[in-house]
C-alpha cells in the first residue's frame, strides 16, 4: 500500500462533471489499497471572480478581508468533491487549511507555511477515508485565514506529502508534463520524462508556469518525488526528482523565456564600495525583486560606472520613480529604462560537465541576427536579455541548436 497525495488545479475541477471525474480517480486509487489525500484548488475562474467583486467595492481591499474572501473558493471545491465521493459510497472527509494543521506567517496574500501538523488528516486516513484538503490556504498566529499566493495549492500538496511521509506527490494539471520549452512557441517541444529539482527550480523561476517554485523547493529540501500529470488524459507525465547521472549526459534540458521584465540603468554612478548596496536597498524597501544585475565601467571616465538591473514589468514604473528621485542622492548622471526587453534562458545540470554551451547559445542567437544586451550565468543556467520582438524566435533557435526535440 502506498501513501499518496494528489493535487488537482482549477481547470481540473471547473464544473461538476470534472469534479465527479476527479473523485472517481481518487476512489480508484483508494480501491487499489492506497491511502489517498487530495488537495484541490478553487474552481477555474472563481478566485478571479471573487477578486473582481472586492475591487468593485474599492481598488485596495484590506488584505486580511481579501484572504477571507478568496479562500472560500477552495472551500467550495473540497465540499463538492466530498459530496461527489459520498454519492459513490466512498468514505471521505474534507478539511480547510486550518483544520489540516497548516500554520503560516502573517503575510496575507503571500503567506509562507511555518508548521504543518496534519493529525486530523492522519486520523481519517487511518479509518480508511479519503481526506480532501483545501489548497492555497492556512491560518496565521492571530487565528486569521491566510493564503499562499498564486500556485499555492501546489505548495500545500507537497507540504502535506512531506508531513504525511507520503511515497510521492501527484500534481494533476491541464498539461501532460514538463516540456523542453513552451509547445505554443515551438512545435518541436518534447515532454521530459524525468527532471531534477534544480532544473525545475530554474525553469520555474525563469518563466515556466507548470509548477509553483516554492513547491519544488519543498520537494527538493525533503526529497519528495513530484509527479506532474494531465488530469483527464492517460500518460506517464514527468517526475521531478533527485539528480541522477543520466541527467548530466545532456547539457541543456530546457529553454524558457520571459517577456514581463524591464531593465533600469543608472548612468555614471561613483564606482566605490557601498553604491550598489544603496541602490538595491532603495528597491528592496519597496518589495521589488531585482533579477539580473550588470555593472560596467563607463568609457573614458575613471571612477564612474553604469549599473543595470532587471525588475518585473509590473514594478517598472515604480522603480523608475524611485531611481529618478534618488538620482542626486546616489550621484548618478541619469536613470534610463527599457520595457521592451525579454529574457531567454537555457537550463541543464549537464552544463557542469560540458564545455562550449555558452558559445553554442551565442552562435545560435547571432545566426538569427539577435543582439544580446545582458548576460548572466549560474552553474546550470545561462540567461540573455534581448529585444522583446525576438523572444519566440530565440526560443526556437536555441531549441534547435541544442537538439532538444531528440530524446
Amino acid at each position: 500500500m502506498a501513501r499518496i497525495v494528489q493535487k488537482y488545479g482549477g481547470s481540473s475541477v471547473a464544473n461538476l462533471n470534472l469534479i465527479r471525474e476527479v473523485a472517481r480517480k481518487a476512489v480508484a486509487a483508494r480501491n487499489q489499497g492506497n491511502e489517498v489525500t487530495v488537495v484541490l484548488s478553487a474552481m477555474k475562474g472563481e478566485t478571479d471572480r471573487l477578486l473582481k467583486l472586492a475591487k468593485e467595492l474599492t481598488p485596495s481591499p484590506p488584505l486580511r478581508e481579501l484572504d477571507s474572501l478568496i479562500s472560500t473558493g477552495e472551500q467550495v471545491s473540497v465540499s463538492l468533491f466530498a459530496i461527489a465521493c459520498a454519492a459513490m459510497g466512498e468514505k471521505v472527509k474534507s478539511f480547510l487549511g486550518f483544520q489540516a494543521g497548516i500554520l503560516t506567517d502573517d503575510h496575507h496574500q503571500k503567506a509562507r507555511i511555518l508548521k504543518l501538523d496534519p493529525a486530523r488528516v492522519k486520523t481519517e486516513l487511518a479509518k480508511g477515508r479519503i481526506a480532501v484538503v483545501a489548497g492555497f490556504q492556512g491560518i496565521n498566529r492571530q487565528g486569521d485565514v491566510s493564503t499562499l499566493g498564486r500556485g499555492g495549492s501546489d505548495t500545500t500538496a507537497v507540504a502535506l506529502a512531506v508531513a504525511l511521509n507520503a511515497d510521492h506527490c501527484e500534481i494533476y494539471t491541464d498539461v501532460d508534463g514538463i516540456y523542453t520549452t513552451d509547445p505554443n512557441v515551438c512545435s518541436k517541444a518534447r515532454k521530459i520524462d524525468r527532471i531534477s529539482y534544480e532544473e525545475m527550480l530554474e525553469l520555474s523561476s525563469l518563466g515556466a508556469k507548470v509548477m509553483e517554485i516554492r513547491s519544488v523547493e519543498l520537494g527538493m529540501n525533503y526529497g519528495m518525488p513530484i509527479h506532474v500529470r494531465h488530469a483527464h488524459s492517460p500518460g506517464d507525465g514527468t517526475v521531478i526528482t533527485k539528480e541522477d547521472p543520466n541527467m548530466e549526459k545532456t547539457p541543456v534540458r530546457g529553454v524558457t523565456h520571459q517577456i514581463n521584465e524591464a531593465r533600469v540603468t543608472l548612468t555614471k554612478v561613483r564606482d566605490e564600495p557601498g553604491v550598489a548596496s544603496r541602490i538595491l536597498s532603495i528597491i528592496s524597501k519597496s518589495d521589488i525583486i531585482v533579477d539580473m544585475i550588470i555593472q560596467n565601467r563607463s568609457r573614458g571616465e575613471d571612477g564612474f560606472t553604469d549599473l543595470s538591473f532587471t525588475v518585473p514589468l509590473s514594478d517598472y514604473e515604480r522603480t523608475m520613480e524611485l531611481m529618478r528621485a534618488a538620482r542626486e542622492e546616489l550621484g548618478a548622471e541619469g536613470a534610463l529604462g527599457d520595457d521592451d526587453i525579454a529574457k531567454v534562458s537555457i537550463v541543464g545540470v549537464g552544463m557542469r560537465n560540458h564545455a562550449g554551451v555558452a558559445a553554442t547559445m551565442f552562435q545560435a542567437l547571432a545566426a538569427e541576427g539577435i543582439n544580446i544586451d545582458m548576460i548572466t550565468t549560474s552553474e546550470i543556467k545561462i540567461s540573455c536579455v534581448i529585444q522583446k520582438k525576438y523572444a519566440e524566435l530565440a526560443v526556437r533557435a536555441l531549441h534547435d541548436a541544442f537538439e532538444l526535440d531528440k530524446a
